[in-house]
């Protein structure tokens, strides 16, 4: 493989000039500069980023750690993050963490080594990589949080306001007459620290609505989670009237759940989920669900990463409301 240094010597320049044309090509003179791309064509020479990014401290990558790089949610933000900052001369490293506090370490590490200039991270569950995060910070890496912040997190966040969406579908199934209301998911302060099951339960008391203990379980944020939970509490001898999905997927698994049942959706169970995907308007009836702006999220995390020095030292952080799509599979309880 060719190094610069064959470029320079083909090229007849220095390899200081040489790479000068590659990270500073207007500060070379017009012949020079064709000399270099000449040879680096001829050469078909292809640059080593990761050593260019050990001489500068950091590069022009930014990493996105993500909990679920299957889940439509994940897979639009990186989209639309990706071309943001491809837009602006950056690349974008991805990866998930499964909501596994032990991955989401070692991609860290990973994407520590490749020396990224701004990290947006969807913290997991379990163990705590804060101290981890704080070093990449120390080291030069701008850290933000999407989708998920710990009150204690010192680091920037983006996020749906999942206290007002929780309460907009809570509000929408009440006004139908639904008191027995199951979410799929429990919040456990270690073991499954989510925002939207924890406001869930708040909210059903602020309500005066109990939730019955056979309506509690931890489960995972996953089609097969949803699928599995909604089965359990489908043969419950006093089974919810309606079943709230806290994510897209987990909707998915529970439509499935609800049909293998013979069960009627909205007739004899109704079903809201967040996350308003393309599958929801595409089965009869279709879903009602919580829609994310995922557009306006990611250009405020592109945004934040390019103020760069220009960034307020003092905590940012944004939530964005979620809107309420209503189709039909929601209705009056039986």
């Amino acid at each position: 493989m060719p190094t610069i240094s064959d470029v320079a010597k083909l090229a007849g320049v220095s390899p200081t000039t040489a790479k000068r044309a590659l990270s500073e090509p207007h500060k070379l003179l017009p012949q020079t500069l064709e000399k270099v791309q000449w040879a680096i064509k001829e050469l078909d020479y292809e640059p080593d980023l990761t050593a260019s990014a050990l001489g500068r401290g950091k590069s022009n990558a930014v990493g996105l750690l993500v909990a679920n790089i299957r889940e439509p949610f994940f897979a639009e933000l990186a989209d639309q993050v990706g071309t943001l900052l491809r837009a602006e001369g950056y690349s974008l490293l991805l990866a998930d963490s499964k909501f596994n506090g032990e991955l989401e370490l070692q991609n860290l590490k990973l994407l520590a080594g490749h020396r990224v200039s701004a990290l947006i991270v969807r913290p997991a569950y379990g163990r705590n990589n804060r101290d981890y995060l704080l070093k990449m910070q120390d080291k030069g890496t701008y850290i933000i949080e999407v989708d998920h912040h710990a009150l204690t997190s010192p680091f920037d966040f983006v996020m749906l306001d999942h206290q007002q969406s929780v309460m907009l579908g809570l509000q929408h199934l009440w006004n139908l007459g639904h008191t027995r209301i199951a979410a799929l998911g429990s919040y456990d302060p270690i073991h499954h620290p989510e925002w939207r099951s924890f406001t869930f339960e708040t909210a059903m008391t602020q309500m005066g609505l109990s939730v019955p203990e056979g309506y509690r379980q931890i489960v995972p944020l996953t089609e097969e989670g949803g699928y599995q939970r909604t089965r359990e509490l489908l043969s419950l001898a006093e089974r919810p009237t309606a079943v709230f999905a806290l994510n897209g997927t987990e909707g998915m698994g529970a439509f499935r759940a609800i049909r293998e049942a013979g069960l009627r959706i909205p007739e004899d169970i109704s079903l809201l989920t967040f996350d308003n995907y393309p599958w929801t308007g595409l089965v009869s009836p279709g879903i009602d669900a919580i829609e994310q702006p995922v557009t306006e999220m990611s250009t405020v995390l592109v945004r934040r990463i390019l103020e760069g020095e220009n960034r307020s030292v003092e905590l940012f952080g944004q939530q964005f409301p979620g809107r309420l799509v209503v189709r039909g599979s929601c209705a009056r309880p039986r």
